[in-house]
């Protein structure tokens, strides 16, 4: 699932985001959300969070945990 709606996306979620240093390469980071950083519903680019371990960038994708 991508991450450009605000809705999907909730502290304690695991997730692949790309960090802004990243962009150029899509380079992934995944990570545990701790809070976010998007206010809009919904981001094209997908909605910014901040990781528990304070890295910040924009969920390419939700990781479905089975």
């Amino acid at each position: 699932m991508n991450g450009q709606n605000r809705a999907d996306i909730y502290p304690g979620l695991l997730v692949d985001i790309i960090l802004k240093k990243d962009q150029r390469s899509g380079k992934r980071t995944r990570g545990v959300v701790a809070n976010l950083l998007t206010s809009a519903a919904y981001h094209s680019r997908g909605i910014k969070v901040r990781l528990e371990d304070g890295q910040v960038g924009r969920v390419a994708e939700i990781i479905e945990e089975d």
